[in-house]
């Protein structure tokens, strides 16, 4: 039986009854850039006019900082398509973003790392 929140929209057998690029009428290109690890977060104010049933859904879920691939993965949908979505809530102003902060790389090859990765290989093993 399929969740109460996706009502009729799912079905155990069929899967999801409304297609994916449906629910972001068509649109494949986001009107803002996302990175899967960007974080969005609602800013309080409610979109001017109602965007729909999944609109409602991504907005309910970024009540504190959630990545773009978690609410993906929570309203089961594409990427683009939830990026689209989460730009239509950013351009009303209902969202708000983070892009995530660059994390100083390690050396490829730094010994201690390396050694590091090859003791804990060799304790799983």
């Amino acid at each position: 039986m399929a969740d109460a929140r996706d009502g009729m929209w799912l079905d155990d057998a069929a899967g999801r009854l409304v297609r994916p690029y449906t629910v972001s009428d068509g649109r494949t290109r986001p009107s803002a850039h996302f990175d899967l690890l960007t974080l969005v977060m609602a800013t309080g104010t409610l979109p001017q006019k109602y965007l729909g049933p999944e609109h409602d859904q991504v907005l309910g879920l970024c009540g504190g900082p959630m990545s773009v691939a978690e609410v993906a993965a929570h309203v089961r949908l594409p990427a683009v398509v939830t990026k689209v979505l989460l730009s239509d809530l950013v351009a009303c102003g209902a969202l708000t973003t983070r892009a995530p902060r660059p994390v100083e790389a390690a050396s490829p090859t730094d010994r201690d790392l390396l050694e590091a990765v090859l003791h804990g290989l060799r304790k799983r093993l």
